[in-house]
């Protein structure tokens, strides 16, 4: 521990597992107390007690819906009831992959009911704290997805498309408070989502899951999936005053994917 973000809180949603437990991690190791997020109450509660006890910093534990708007401003009360919200980690996310003429409906709202204005009812909740204080740090988990269009995945990559566009308007919205709003775009990460993210692609495709996996990682240079912590140090950075001058970018985290 090196104390990067010694006495910050933050906000971390989707935080019970994959890339938002690896980030609640690394926030903690760094000294960041915790606030944090996702559906399942039980999972979360043991995420929030195993890193309190071994980080030695507070961390609670807050299930809710984030497509609830009504939920999350609760949830965003609570937490400021006990002190301020430093960093927010937009983090929980669905896929899911069909041909764009066989989404239902229901389906593709889905995505952007998570995707989308689930990072907009936190955001617009937590914002005004920051404001006020003339400080904080919304870091918004994106995607590759987000930069370019890939097949199979539409309703997913327009979601990742409008959470980067968010992003820059809002730095630009947000710049004049002093605070920073950046995104993060992994490549497949290595987590329970990449699993259902291979099954569903090679359904689609009719070939086996190895085979997907196989396809995928032969058009990134590094011939690998991301792993979740090299996400979660990309969040620390822009979490921390080493990012200072840092606003409105969309970190790659891909292995040089979008370079080719």
């Amino acid at each position: 521990m090196t104390g990067r973000l010694h006495g910050k809180t933050a906000l971390i949603t989707g935080a019970s597992r994959g890339i938002g437990r690896a980030i609640a991690e690394a926030f903690a190791r760094e000294g960041a107390h915790l606030a944090l997020n996702a559906r399942d109450p039980d999972r979360l509660h043991e995420v929030a007690t195993q890193l309190a006890t071994q980080y030695g910093i507070r961390a609670t534990a807050h299930a809710c819906d984030i497509t609830e708007r009504a939920a999350v401003q609760a949830m965003v009360q609570r937490i400021e009831a006990d002190g301020v919200i430093d960093i927010l980690v937009n983090n929980a996310g669905v896929h899911k992959a069909r041909p764009f003429l066989e989404y239902s409906f229901e389906e593709f709202s889905q995505v952007l009911e998570t995707n989308v204005y689930g990072v907009l009812h936190v955001t617009q909740f937590v914002l005004p704290g920051m404001i006020a204080r003339r400080a904080g740090r919304v870091i918004n988990l994106a995607s590759t997805a987000g930069k370019g269009g890939t097949r199979n995945q539409s309703a997913y990559n327009a979601s990742k498309h409008a959470v980067v566009g968010l992003t820059r308007c809002l730095a630009l919205e947000m710049a004049a408070h002093q605070v920073l709003v950046n995104a993060i775009c992994p490549w497949v990460v290595d987590t329970d989502m990449a699993t259902s993210f291979i099954s569903e692609h090679a359904a689609v495709l009719g070939i086996d899951a190895q085979q997907a996996t196989a396809n995928f990682v032969a058009n990134v240079p590094l011939k690998r999936f991301v792993r979740p912590e090299e996400v979660a140090a990309v969040a620390v950075f822009l979490g921390s005053d080493e990012s200072s001058y840092v606003n409105g970018q969309s970190w790659a985290v891909d292995g040089g994917y979008t370079m080719i």
